[in-house]
């Protein structure tokens, strides 16, 4: 996808990056962030799955607790 193939995340650089060859102008990460917000776009973590995690008991909602509730 638009030449990342490491990982498919989307840094204010590759955006910038993206800008540019789409349209050759030149933002700054923080003008990305600004142009974004301005968007209605907010920065997103993507969620962590482990290896070894036991869909089965993810489903049922057996495991451990969260200690929340």
């Amino acid at each position: 996808m638009h030449g990342w193939v490491e990982d498919q995340r989307w840094t204010l650089a590759r955006v910038a990056e993206l800008i540019h060859r789409l349209f050759g102008h030149r933002y700054t990460q923080r003008g990305v962030s600004y142009l974004l917000h301005r968007l209605g776009w907010s920065p997103q973590v993507p969620a962590h799955r482990a290896v070894e995690r036991d869909e089965q008991a993810v489903e049922s909602g057996g495991g451990r607790s969260s200690g929340r509730g």
